[in-house]
């Protein structure tokens, strides 16, 4: 009999434990599709905001050696014209991400998908590259337990909260979340970085620094969780330079119960979500593991 690959995170049921992440296919519901169809459990939209936002002006995107650095600068319809295209999704199940600077802004997003049929919210409390949201919205612990208050008040889903690494203990964050009452911690986000034409002496990206992720980033991404996990009694989605089953499998030992991925879609596009998938079922085979539960954790122990 294979293992079951099926997950929980917290009250968010998961056929599969990989993830579409946020932010890098956009919100199209055909390529939500597709991506469900080759194995994704769930999918993320890209971070939506109150208004439509144009975003950051060319170039926005650069491709590393592994991974990419982007300041893309969260550009997206808005979440009331989002709602009405996903009033049409009947089979694909999507968590929604979503920005913004103030409660307000949260509880009127969760009031257009009141009657949309979705999983959950996803708060992006760390893009590291737009102010007055993102790193900035996290950095702040009364702002955080004051937004994730007045989205769990309004949701009738689970609510996940999104940490990366900005200028303050990114712990801490998560323990506001906690106990702000969070179903969930995604973690991490992007890592703060930029690059230089050397031949024109300008940075490349015309914000200046945008956010690194892929490969490089998943040692930190892994400590992250592994801290997470250690620290609180709190479901984990592992994000963060995920390009194979053996990283999905380090960051399930590491404390989470599924992983996302955004890069590695990116780069290989047809077949990661089944070909990471299979990876976890014949390493759970080998190793005896008869649910994703009995593995989650295990790093701790040592």
């Amino acid at each position: 009999m294979s293992p079951d690959i099926s997950t929980h995170v917290g009250p968010i049921s998961l056929e599969r434990p990989t993830m579409l992440a946020s932010g890098i296919l956009g919100i199209s519901l055909d390529v939500f599709g597709r991506l469900y169809k080759e194995g994704a459990g769930a999918l993320v939209t890209k971070s939506l905001s109150k208004e439509p936002w144009d975003g950051y002006p060319n170039p926005t995107i650069i491709g590393l050696k592994h991974g990419y650095l982007n300041a893309v600068g969260l550009s997206n319809p808005g979440a009331p014209y989002f709602a009405k295209m996903l009033s049409q999704n009947q089979t694909v199940p999507i968590i929604v991400s979503l920005v913004g600077s103030v409660p307000e802004d949260f509880t009127f997003m969760v009031k257009q998908f009141e009657n949309v049929k979705i999983l959950g919210y996803e708060l992006n409390l760390s893009c590291p590259h737009v102010e007055k949201v993102g790193l900035e919205v996290g950095d702040d612990p009364e702002l955080v337990h004051t937004i994730i208050k007045s989205v769990k008040k309004e949701s009738k889903v689970p609510v996940l909260a999104k940490v990366g690494l900005g200028s303050s203990d990114y712990l801490e964050t998560v323990r506001t979340a906690c106990d702000s009452g969070i179903d969930g911690i995604t973690a991490i986000n992007t890592l703060r970085a930029m690059a230089i034409d050397i031949q024109t002496g300008r940075p490349i990206l015309s914000h200046k620094i945008g956010g690194m992720s892929g490969s490089p980033i998943k040692p930190v991404a892994v400590r992250c969780v592994y801290e997470i996990s250690s620290k609180f009694d709190i479901p984990i989605i592992g994000c963060g330079g995920v390009s194979s089953w053996e990283d999905a499998v380090e960051f399930l030992l590491a404390g989470s119960s599924a992983v996302q991925i955004g890069s590695a879609v990116g780069e290989k596009w047809t077949g990661v979500f089944s070909e990471i998938n299979d990876g976890i079922s014949k390493y759970m085979e080998k190793k005896n593991y008869k649910k994703i539960s009995e593995m989650v954790g295990i790093a701790k122990k040592f």
